[in-house]
């Protein structure tokens, strides 16, 4: 799979201000949670032991716990021993699935979780007894607003054969997802095929959160010079992050790369979210150029600027 998204083109572009205030938050955030001390909490364990207490609740398996916090094989391994040496988990194989391994809390390690929870509500209650109720509004909604950025930033985009696993299974949810929307239901036989947007053909992006596909969009020729985006896709959990502006980038990006000067899209009537999308995007709206039983609105942008701009 390629990546979509250029690490260094992205460093490149952001300010060195940007950065020194990112970090200068994220180290006076750390000292004032305690991140830094070995006994979190006042607790008898660092930081990412007691994470992983939490994280593991109420049982979970070895595989997801590496996905959901981006450890290492060994590194997780270690600390679950560690654990399990202290009395606070157990390990065990599922009935259902003897590849897998599942690690959840003791009564010991439930115990501790909730003291945990209790200190941790402690500690934000009294950062926030100084403020008053309207600056306690305004660091909430701003915490929100970062979050939000963040997941944002976390996610890649990659270009996928438009055959792979993740493709398939990002155009099957989409159809799902549509077929409960149109009041006339979806065809999925409609949806675009392999080598229409694979290789010089076209393109099939999708969009990573943590491992997991949450988004997709396709990119295929229509005639010299001019492509027609299809499918853009947002998973649900997904969705008011911005993901679908992204897509909709990256798809004019891999045409301009492809020597195309015009996109086109169709979108069925119901979907007024995403016609305000492409309007807000720069596209016009156009007359019918296609028999897509789907399309009530039609519309088309012409593209500037260099392939990968």
């Amino acid at each position: 799979m390629q990546t979509f998204d250029s690490g260094q083109e992205v460093a490149r572009s952001v300010s060195a201000e940007d950065v020194a205030a990112f970090r200068r938050f994220n180290r006076y955030l750390t000292r004032r949670i305690g991140v830094l001390d070995d006994h979190y909490l006042g607790q008898d364990r660092p930081l990412g032991e007691a994470r992983l207490l939490f994280e593991i609740g109420a049982g979970v398996s070895l595989r997801e716990l590496r996905g959901r916090l981006g450890l290492d094989a060994g590194y997780l391994s270690r600390m679950v021993k560690a654990l399990e040496a202290q009395g606070m988990v157990r390990v065990g194989v599922p009935a259902h699935d003897n590849r897998l391994r599942v690690v959840e809390l003791t009564p010991a390690g439930r115990s501790e979780v909730a003291e945990q929870n209790r200190r941790s509500d402690a500690l934000v209650a009294g950062l926030l007894d100084g403020l008053t109720p309207a600056q306690r509004a305004e660091l909430t909604g701003a915490m929100a607003s970062a979050q939000r950025l963040l997941r944002l930033a976390a996610i890649t985009v990659e270009t996928v054969d438009g055959a792979a696993p993740d493709a398939r299974a990002c155009l099957e949810a989409y159809a799902a997802d549509i077929d409960a929307r149109f009041p006339e239901g979806y065809d999925q036989a409609t949806l675009v095929g392999p080598e229409e947007v694979t290789g010089d053909a076209g393109a099939f992006l999708v969009a990573y959160e943590e491992r997991r596909p949450v988004g997709c969009g396709a990119l295929r020729r229509l005639e010299p010079g001019v492509g027609e985006i299809r499918h853009v896709w947002v998973h649900p959990e997904a969705r008011r992050l911005g993901l679908a502006r992204r897509l909709l980038d990256g798809l004019e990006r891999a045409a301009r790369a492809r020597g195309l000067a015009v996109v086109r899209l169709d979108t069925h009537a119901v979907l007024t979210e995403a016609q305000a999308m492409y309007r807000a995007c720069g596209y016009a709206e156009i007359p019918c150029y296609t028999d897509d039983v789907y399309g009530d609105h039609w519309f088309e942008k012409r593209l500037t600027g260099e392939a990968g701009a």
